[in-house]
């Protein structure tokens, strides 16, 4: 082929692959590439005529040939990228999928709730561990072996001869902080319990309480009362009534029920409540003498109180959830109905 014939062949080339590739949708521009730029494309096809041409020619030619290259391989990745951006844009066109919301468990609210209650008072909060040994959970909180108040636990043992159990409340947390620090102190200590009981409506082997203690000089029940009553205030509002009444515990003394105006008669009597106008919904008392000999204390020079309150009790009144059962079933539905509110 002569040299002006190559050259025009260059001309057309490129104007055609001009056209072609301004026309060229998404899916035909690797088409375009192959049909010009491949191995068997036509830039490619017209170095096959360099060895026929005259020695003077081949200069200009070869020149010709490799601008052409260059060119179409400009158009070629300048289309690739407009093509990419109007592709994100319309990516960014599409409307959005709306996120699906997450919600806290009521227990983790009611949780967060009576720790924000008890830190504004100046209560450090504490755990402990789930596994206890017998000493801890019975013994240093006046229920030495054979105690008849044992009976009120129906307890899970890991190692009935070593007595290492789970935990039946969260009081072991107030031995093993009082064995590490001297009065005075306030603390709450919030985790997991565990009882030998049958799951029902109202009862479960696995639940969750706060305990709250307060030792140091002159600590008087009054102080006890009003620490709870403010309590009660908070979680159920200024309107509910606070009653305690005489009780026993084993590692209080005095100890009482404490019971509030039923939050859905208004204490006029309902099924709720059993027409009695009260729910009962803690346990407290001034720390007997002898759990303070127990840790090292010098029960003679200090006083203190002790409450204890199970989180899933306050939870099913605050938000009038009639099933326990519910807590641990992970319905989402069931944690969507009461939102983040």
């Amino acid at each position: 082929m002569e040299a002006e014939k190559i050259l025009a062949e260059i001309t057309d080339i490129e104007t055609r692959a001009r056209r072609e590739i301004a026309a060229a949708s998404p899916a035909e521009l690797e088409a375009w590439r192959v049909a010009y730029l491949g191995r068997k494309g036509k830039v490619l096809a017209l170095t096959s005529f360099l060895p026929s041409l005259a020695p003077a020619d081949k200069p200009e030619i070869g020149r010709r040939v490799n601008q052409l290259k260059q060119t179409l391989t400009a158009l070629y990745e300048e289309k690739t990228r407009h093509t990419e951006q109007s592709r994100r844009k319309e990516n960014l066109s599409f409307p959005g999928k709306r996120p699906t919301p997450g919600y806290l468990h009521p227990l983790t609210r009611v949780t967060r709730e009576l720790v924000e209650i008890f830190s504004a008072l100046g209560f450090g909060v504490h755990t402990g561990p789930d596994v206890e040994t017998d000493y801890y959970n019975f013994e240093a909180l006046n229920m030495p072996e054979d105690h008849p108040a044992k009976d009120m636990w129906d307890t899970f043992y890991l190692d009935y001869g070593q007595k290492v159990l789970l935990r039946t409340h969260t009081s072991p947390v107030q031995i093993r902080f009082m064995k590490k620090n001297q009065p005075p102190f306030r603390i709450v200590a919030v985790g997991r319990c565990f009882r030998r009981d049958a799951l029902d409506a109202r009862h479960s082997p696995v639940f969750h309480q706060m305990e709250g203690l307060m030792v140091g000089q002159d600590i008087q029940f009054a102080h006890l009362k009003g620490v709870l009553v403010h309590c009660m205030h908070r979680l159920f509002g200024k309107d509910v009534k606070v009653k305690f009444n005489p009780a026993y515990f084993p590692f209080t003394e005095p100890s009482a029920e404490v019971s509030i105006s039923c939050i859905i008669c208004g204490g006029k009597g309902c099924a709720t409540c059993g027409q009695a106008g009260w729910l009962e919904i803690l346990g407290a008392g001034m720390v007997h003498p002898q759990v303070f000999r127990n840790v090292g204390y010098d029960a003679d020079g200090i006083t203190g109180f002790a409450f204890g309150m199970g989180i899933e009790r306050i939870a099913m009144l605050k938000y009038g959830i009639h099933d326990i059962r519910y807590f641990l079933q992970n319905d989402i539905r069931f944690i969507e109905q009461l939102g983040n509110g």
